[in-house]
């Protein structure tokens, strides 16, 4: 990646009168096979590199990005942008400042066994084919008449340079895997996706990501045990019980109904057009939303994540960060942008999944903190309650206020014992509720892969979501 033109492109942005210069050349790499019933479909393969720019001039930020890798090209751009800035700040109500920050001059990334690089889609298409052997004559009486299957490597290379000093280079490979079922039984069709909830399996790392996966008995095994939750037939007690969530439920709340409602973005109202608002505001850090046991952090850092990094697009190093502590907010995600806004410094919550993407505030691997409790000790004093192990449904406001998840492999608990699978239990809720309900956290922390939206132009950003078996008290489940 050539720190050559990312240094023009600093270097033009200054002498145009810009008071803010960074540029970063940005490759994705991702081939994606398919196969469907067995047959092999037209497999994905992308191969982008580009430039993208911002500059801050008299105040205003532009973001501009091209393909053209030519310092003609970028000459071009960048005086493109420098001009949009200074027209744009006429007219600008509040100058843009970024906080100040230790910059890093770094080359790190992800280590790889076997170079993804070397791997190609004939083999992924072979992997498919052997998997599609073990779930295509059905499981239990379900049979499983359409099959989609799809196993993805993606290599991410970044060099990012800025006018404050930052110099920092990266390579960061990743795997996925998911897959979409059509079950059918007893004459009824339900569709089905493994993992749950049209999640993924996912890791940063070399070819040796699939050998982690164990798909050949990951598969199946969730095909088998997802056969109770489609010959389910039994409603759930419409009351108010206990409740206990599987890790891919309480993981997915903790992205939904904490991460996102804390991104500074959000907050200020940038967000409301494209992705939404939050219920909460920049004041809010050393607000209680919940009780003792509401503990939620996000952390980059994660070795062998899907939303591994260990540097920012702004150039600023990474770390955990804890958004809900004990139940109290403690943290927001945080720019260099809105850092400044609240007088403090950035947490490298800034991202961007592609070259012609401008850098955002993003979540990593955000994830509910594990307990002590062990899942026999959860549901062990339950006189009546539901544990939802998985869902297949869910839905937020544009605050992150009220959300509903419906269940997918679900089960009644009474006087501490798993009892008969039940069908389409609703959580409905409101986030404070939620994280004042929690009572006891589980100690078998997991995660689970996911394609993160925000952004106009839509950004999809790869994450973890996390989270132990939680217990929530007295909260009302319905059906539908």
């Amino acid at each position: 990646m050539s720190e050559e033109l990312t240094r023009f492109a600093i270097e033009r942005g200054l002498a145009m009168g810009a008071e803010y210069s960074e540029a970063r050349i940005h490759r994705n790499v991702d081939e994606m096979a398919i196969l469907r019933n067995g047959i092999p479909e037209p497999s994905i393969i992308m191969d982008v590199k580009g430039i993208g720019i911002r500059i801050i001039c008299n105040g205003s930020m532009a973001f501009a990005a091209t393909n053209s890798m030519t310092r003609d090209s970028i000459r071009d751009l960048v005086d493109r942008a420098v001009k949009r800035a200074k027209n744009a700040s006429i007219i600008l109500k509040k100058q843009i400042k970024f906080s100040d920050e230790k910059v890093s001059k770094k080359r790190w990334g992800v280590d790889e066994k076997k170079r993804l690089d070397d791997v190609d889609i004939p083999e992924f298409i072979k992997i498919l084919k052997e998997l599609d052997t073990l779930v295509k004559h059905g499981k239990k009486d379900v049979e499983f008449p359409n099959r989609l299957f799809f196993l993805k490597k993606m290599i991410e290379e970044k060099r990012y340079m800025n006018s404050d000093g930052a110099n920092l280079e990266s390579r960061v490979p990743r795997m996925q895997f998911y897959s979409i079922l059509a079950a059918k039984y007893n004459g009824n069709n339900t569709t089905i996706t493994i993992p749950s909830g049209y999640a993924q399996l996912g890791e940063s790392g070399g070819y040796e990501v699939l050998d982690r996966f164990d798909i050949f008995n990951y598969v199946p095994k969730t095909a088998d045990d997802m056969t109770d939750a489609i010959k389910a037939e039994k409603k759930p007690p419409e009351a108010n019980l206990d409740v206990i969530l599987g890790p891919d439920v309480s993981g997915l709340v903790s992205h939904e109904s904490s991460g996102h409602p804390g991104e500074a973005d959000r907050i200020l109202g940038r967000e409301a057009a494209q992705a939404g608002e939050s219920y909460l505001k920049i004041g809010d850090v050393g607000k209680r939303i919940g009780g003792d046991e509401a503990n939620v952090s996000d952390d980059p850092s994660l070795p062998g994540s899907m939303g591994y990094y260990l540097y920012d697009d702004e150039g600023i190093e990474a770390r955990k960060r804890k958004l809900i502590d004990s139940g109290v907010i403690s943290e927001l995600l945080l720019n260099r942008e809105t850092a400044m806004e609240m007088s403090t410094t950035s947490n490298a919550s800034a991202r961007t999944v592609e070259y012609d993407r401008e850098p955002i505030i993003r979540m990593a691997n955000t994830f509910i903190e594990p307990g002590d409790y062990s899942f026999e000790e959860l549901i062990e004093d339950v006189k009546l309650g539901v544990y939802i192990k998985s869902f297949m449904e869910w839905n937020i406001d544009d605050k992150r206020l009220n959300q509903r998840y419906v269940g997918m492999q679900a089960y009644l608990i009474e006087n501490g014992l798993l009892k008969d699978a039940i069908k389409d239990p609703v959580l409905e809720i409101t986030t404070p509720r939620f994280w004042s309900s929690i009572d006891a956290r589980g100690n078998d922390l997991s995660f689970t892969a996911a394609t993160c939206g925000k952004g106009d132009p839509m950004q999809g950003a790869p994450v973890w979501t996390g989270g132990p078996h939680v217990r929530l008290r007295n909260v009302r489940i319905g059906s539908r």
